[in-house]
């Protein structure tokens, strides 16, 4: 029998890590939860609330941990480097602390310096991280990005030399996200193209998918452009998701929407895919 794809979405931690996001969880009828916790658009690294930590640890919900959106640990900035393996580091501990299964960091640009080097400096500076993490410790989760500027990893090919130039440890897995590879050039809106996309992810990366972000694209395949929309309102439309939780690679693997509007879009979205899941 198949495993079911738990399905969820990144939740408000307003009020509290646990409180706020159990809550949130709760009224958008998610399965398994994605968070942040440190501001997602800062350095500042918030040390967080033990008390929420433990309730959180122990209500047993499935929890991802998002890193900053400033992490670029391909950057040629020194100053970026070396808060980015800070603030990565940080939340690993933090993601840890939470029991959470798993933290997503963005892949990076090389912005001004070739791959190779990138590659070089992602070898030195990341394995190190992926060295630190106990068994028992949270994967760190590579997600592609869309393809715009000098960006390491959008395509699932290229998850091939950026885990090989991190010596395919095992704690290094991926997050993909469905608009990212939509606008890379994969082709999602088609059965076709789902196949051939988790196809090639399990070719170059087999078992280390660990989490898919659900999201709808606004604009068209090899687009490049990080827009996201709501499931079935943009040009992937929604019947790929159903696709894609019938690949086998896919078997099992939480679902986290990160799509646009308030609460009762994203209990719809959560919805639709549950139902997407069932016919699956």
């Amino acid at each position: 029998m198949t495993a079911l794809s738990p399905i969820g979405g990144h939740v408000s931690v307003t009020g509290g890590l646990a409180k706020g996001g159990l809550r949130c969880a709760e009224d958008i009828g998610a399965e398994m939860i994605q968070v942040f916790v440190t501001n997602p658009r800062g350095w500042a690294l918030a040390a967080g609330d033990p008390v929420q930590d433990e309730r959180l640890r122990e209500s047993g919900t499935l929890t991802f941990v998002h890193a900053p959106y400033l992490v670029n640990l391909g950057t040629p900035t020194a100053d970026t480097l070396e808060k980015s393996v800070a603030t990565v580091r940080h939340s690993l501990l933090r993601a840890a602390a939470i029991g959470a299964k798993g933290l997503v960091v963005h892949t990076g640009s090389a912005v001004s310096q070739s791959r190779d080097e990138a590659l070089r400096q992602l070898h030195e500076r990341l394995l190190p991280l992926l060295e630190e993490i106990p068994d028992d410790g949270p994967d760190l989760l590579l997600e592609p990005m869309a393809g715009q500027g000098g960006m390491l990893c959008a395509t699932v090919q290229d998850l091939e030399p950026y885990l090989a130039a991190l010596d395919w440890h095992p704690k290094a897995g991926v997050c993909l996200d469905t608009c990212h590879a939509f606008a890379a050039g994969h082709d999602l809106s088609t059965p076709e193209g789902v196949r051939e996309t988790f196809d090639a992810l399990h070719a170059v990366a087999p078992g280390r998918l660990r989490l898919v972000h659900a999201n709808d694209s606004k604009d068209v395949c090899d687009s490049k452009k990080d827009r996201h929309e709501n499931i079935g309102a943009g040009h992937i439309g929604a019947q790929a998701f159903g696709e894609l939780m019938r690949h086998p690679a896919v078997a099992g693997i939480p679902l986290c929407i990160e799509t646009p509007g308030g609460a009762d879009k994203h209990r719809e979205d959560i919805e639709l895919l549950k139902k997407l899941r069932g016919a699956s």
